[in-house]
Order: structure tokens, then sequence, then C-alpha cells
């Protein structure tokens, strides 16, 4: 995940309720993708505050440090080496090809587009290479730089160690990666405004919660609604979902308030992070193991690492 600060509910339901469940099932490895934020945005003067503030919302979600290493992507230099190395087993068209790369460029000039930003899936392949992933949990639109990295590995496997294989050919673990739209029903998103961050107060979510859109037609109490065209019953359905049968016939009926639909919302949203916060502030108190916990991290992701690309300069003749 690339470090933006603190996360919201969307990384919540998107990403990190999933990467929790995980845990049991896999050896997991957290990367906190800071060179991959450079990609579209070459600010660096928050970066490392921005990583922080992520790796609290990791540790407070429910990621274990003892299990999953969580590091740094720029403080594990093989990261940087083998993309090099991959980046002579792809060519430009086969990059460009990458639709993930066609929407999010399809209003600028293909020769304005930096390098890196072209490249990014080659550095996503030296991220799950070096550790030999095996599974990559992505959702639909990810799945074409999954196969990027399955043809590098391919390739380079065919090219210099073709009696034993480097690198494995990860597989991609489609998970339904719920999308919760935005306070204003847009895409959710900090630039924008439009979240409830997982460190917001009692007090901030119900101020939020206040501004939610809903439906447009419903004006007065006693107008009938239309939920499923509500964002906040959307959040009912994640948050509340015991109540959403009773949450739909109030509004459907006009008997349930907007007003009254959003705090009971609120209160569900809140009692939900409630144990998030306490963790949040835990650590917050306490930043050395904060740092320590990075550092272990990081300390073990270079073992890996190290090892693997021990690995990659035996196959190239390059020890």
């Amino acid at each position: 995940m690339r470090p933006t600060g603190k996360l919201h509910i969307g990384h919540l339901v998107g990403a990190l309720e999933n990467w929790v469940a995980l845990q049991g099932e896999y050896q997991n490895y957290h990367l906190i993708a800071d060179y991959h934020a450079l990609t579209t945005n070459p600010d660096t003067s928050a970066i490392y505050e921005n990583s922080i503030d992520m790796l609290i919302d990791w540790l407070s979600a429910g990621i274990n440090p003892k299990e999953s290493p969580m590091f740094r992507q720029s403080q594990i230099k093989e990261h940087a080496e083998l993309h090099l190395l991959f980046s002579m087993l792809v060519t430009t068209s086969r990059l460009e090809r990458n639709p993930t790369l066609k929407e999010q460029v399809r209003d600028l000039e293909m020769e304005n587009i930096a390098y890196g930003h072209l490249g990014y899936p080659v550095l996503q392949a030296a991220d799950i290479l070096l550790y030999k992933g095996d599974v990559v949990p992505v959702g639909e639109d990810q799945m074409p730089h999954i196969e990027i990295t399955r043809e590098i590995a391919r390739r380079f496997n065919l090219q210099y160690s073709p009696a034993k294989p480097v690198f494995p050919e990860p597989e991609g673990k489609l998970t339904k990666f719920a999308r919760l739209p935005g306070l204003d029903g847009r895409r959710m998103s900090k630039s924008i405004g439009n979240t409830i961050l997982l460190s917001d107060s009692p007090d901030e979510i119900k101020q939020k919660m206040r501004g939610a859109v809903t439906d447009p037609q419903k004006v007065r109490r006693g107008d009938p609604g239309r939920p499923d065209i509500c964002l906040v019953f959307a959040y009912h359905n994640k948050f509340n979902p015991t109540e959403v049968p009773e949450v739909r016939s109030g509004c459907e009926s006009g008997k349930l308030g907007c007003f009254d639909c959003k705090m009971n919302c609120a209160k569900h949203i809140i009692d939900t992070l409630a144990p998030q916060r306490e963790k949040r502030a835990y650590y917050e108190w306490h930043m050395d193991e904060v740092k320590q916990i990075l550092d272990d991290g990081e300390k073990r992701a270079r073992v890996i690492a190290h090892q693997t690309m021990g690995e990659v300069h035996t196959a190239m003749g390059m020890g």
C-alpha cells in the first residue's frame, strides 16, 4: 500500500480486513510502497510521517508484526536492483498495453508519462518476486499487473535458470474488494475530503455523517426514500447489518428521517472503530515501539531479499 498517511474506512473494507484474515492462512509480507508513491507525486516531504501513520493503522487493524513483517520498500535496496534487472526483460510496448495504465493516463499524452509510472508493474514484480510470493491478494483491476509479474518470472527462469527456476509464477488471489462510496457519493478519497478516517473521534464521525448525501427525492421526514441509491444505506450494510431490514422499511415508508438514520449509522461506525482507536492511541504514545516494529520488519525483509538476490546473481553468472 502506498503511504498516504492515516487510512479511512474504504481502506479497512477494501484491504485491511482481508489482510488480517489471511494471516492465519499464509506467511504474509506487508510493503509500505514509498517508491511507488513517487510515480504520481515526487514530493517526499511527508513520506516518512505518512508511512508511520499508515503503519499505526495497520497495527491497529490487527496486522500482527510477529507473524507479518512490515517494511518500507526504500529501505530494502534489493527492490531497486531487481527492478533494474527485470526492466531488461520486458518491452515498453508490453507495458503500454497494460489496461490499468491506460485507464490512469487516458487524459494524458504518453510522452508526458514518467518512466517510473510506465514501469510501475516492473517494480511491483520485483516487490512480489523478491520474497518468492506465490499468492497476491488483488482485485480484478490488478490482475493485469500479476500477469506481467508472471511473464517476467517466466522469462527470467527460461533465460538464466531453466533447470532450476529461481522464481515462482505467482497467482492472483481474487478478492471481492468492497468499495464504499465517499460521503459525497463519489469515490472515497482523502484528497477530495469525503472520507471517515479510522482515527476520527466519535464527534468527528458524527459531524461528517451529518453532511453525507442521501436520496435527493427524500427531502422531508415523511417522504418515502430509495435506500438502494443512498450511500448511508450502503454504510448500514457494512457497519450495521442486523438492522438493515428495519432501516430499509423505515426509509421506504418515510417513517425514518435521514438525520436519525445518519446518527444511527454513525453510532455503529463509532462502535466498530472503537478498538482500533484505542490501539492507535496506545501506539501514538509508544512511538519507540512502532519504530522498533518497523526496524524489525525491515531486518527480516533484508534477510529474504539478500538470499533471493544471491540466487539471482548466481543464475545470471554475475556473482
